[in-house]
């Protein structure tokens, strides 16, 4: 569109640098007849054109804006440093449940998406499958996604956020409807009891030393400051994609989670070699 309003301008530029000056009696004629100058022919064609792109880009907008049918779902997804809680809106307060840094959707129809800012602005993309918007303290804003084939797509938080920005990333991981329904059954449930003594001694700490922050379902560990961990083991990265997710892996982080992330929230808890080994061996019990 742009390029044939420059178009249209470079010709009458032209032809008027073409073509002779009248002189002043035909002017005055032209005038006095009410003859339309050049001037007034490039305004008008300009005006068209600019009013149509105007109107299409507004039409274009307000397709993007809303999804073409129903969205299927609608998740909840907050901005914090620097992690994502990711929960899963029902009207039936049952199947209303929260994970974290894994968005699972279904493939082939659109998916609603409530973003809110919960500490500093963030920003929400998902490059394979839109555009970004922005997750903004005190304000709620809205955006859809379509993953049309199913697969693993990788998101990033878009908005510089501090100093651990670039380690805010996320997976969407679009299934079929029926993988989707399987895991969803799966998430609202509550993790398998501990099955040896060690689990037992691991899930006992865990409450003791980090329930205040982080959640299990089924267990009195019940915070919110931190992301719950109802199904850690089914996830694929810790730390929102700092690590992958295993159990050398994990007993790093919690043993040292300044050393990874520097600056999260996370503080080291006060546990002994084989506390932590206890801790890990429970943690490894959710999936």
């Amino acid at each position: 569109m742009n390029a044939a309003v420059t178009v249209i301008i470079s010709l009458l530029v032209a032809a008027a640098i073409w073509r002779k000056p009248a002189e002043p009696a035909q002017t005055e004629l032209a005038a006095a007849d009410g003859g339309m100058g050049w001037v007034w022919i490039g305004v008008s064609i300009s005006t068209l054109v600019l009013l149509f792109s105007v109107v299409w880009t507004m039409a274009v907008l307000a397709r993007v804006t809303s999804p073409g049918t129903k969205p299927a779902l609608t998740v909840e997804i907050t901005g914090r440093q620097w992690w994502w809680q990711v929960r899963y809106l029902s009207g039936d307060p049952a199947q209303v449940f929260t994970t974290a840094d894994e968005i699972h959707i279904p493939a082939g129809v659109p998916v609603k998406f409530v973003l809110i800012g919960g500490d500093v602005i963030h920003s929400f993309w998902v490059p394979a499958l839109g555009g970004k918007t922005d997750l903004i303290p005190g304000q709620t804003n809205e955006t859809w996604l379509e993953a049309h084939a199913p697969g693993i797509y990788r998101g990033q938080c878009a908005e510089y956020c501090g100093v651990e920005h670039a380690k805010m990333s996320l997976l969407v991981i679009a299934q079929t409807m029926r993988d989707f329904e399987a895991w969803r059954v799966r998430e609202m449930q509550s993790p398998a009891r501990p099955a040896s003594g060690e689990q037992w001694a691991g899930q006992a700490l865990f409450v003791a030393h980090c329930g205040a922050c982080h959640a299990v379902r089924g267990t009195d560990a019940g915070g919110q400051l931190g992301p719950d961990l109802s199904h850690l083991t089914s996830r694929k990265t810790l730390a929102a994609g700092s690590l992958p997710n295993d159990a050398a892996h994990l007993a790093q982080w919690i043993s040292d989670p300044q050393g990874v992330k520097p600056g999260n929230l996370m503080q080291k808890p006060d546990l002994a070699p084989n506390e932590l080994r206890d801790v890990v061996a429970y943690l490894g019990t959710l999936q």
